[in-house]
């Protein structure tokens, strides 16, 4: 995968955002919560991962905890070939689940309530 099918993959997302964090760090969110990290300046990436899946994966070579964020089971893929792409869609895919399911429920209210008084405003005349 590259860059831009990287980007494409994790905007097909329901509610994903992308924003330039950190200097050249592309991060994907959803709800405000980080599901995906794109090193732009080196190319790599981080994502979140189940225990199971996160000591599985960081045995394999270029794999390894992410800086900072290991603790949380997230994991560094120091090239963007270092697993396949069916692998690396799947792991995205869970990683934007485990993120999505923690947004606050008070949070989607809130949005949802936005949109409801956004639309039932009259345009000015």
């Amino acid at each position: 995968m590259n860059v831009d099918s990287i980007r494409e993959y994790c905007l097909s997302f329901p509610n994903s955002k992308e924003n330039l964090q950190w200097g050249d760090d592309l991060c994907f969110k959803v709800g405000g919560k980080i599901f995906v990290i794109l090193g732009l300046d080196e190319l790599r990436v981080c994502f979140k991962s189940a225990p199971d899946v996160f000591a599985e994966l960081v045995e394999r070579e270029d794999i390894r905890p992410a800086p900072y964020v290991g603790r949380y089971k997230w994991v560094m893929l120091d090239r963007l070939d270092a697993v396949s792409d069916n692998e690396f869609r799947e792991f995205v895919r869970q990683s934007y689940e485990m993120v999505s399911t923690k947004i606050p429920k008070k949070h989607n209210k809130r949005r949802a309530r936005k949109r409801r008084t956004k639309s039932r405003r009259k345009p000015a005349a």
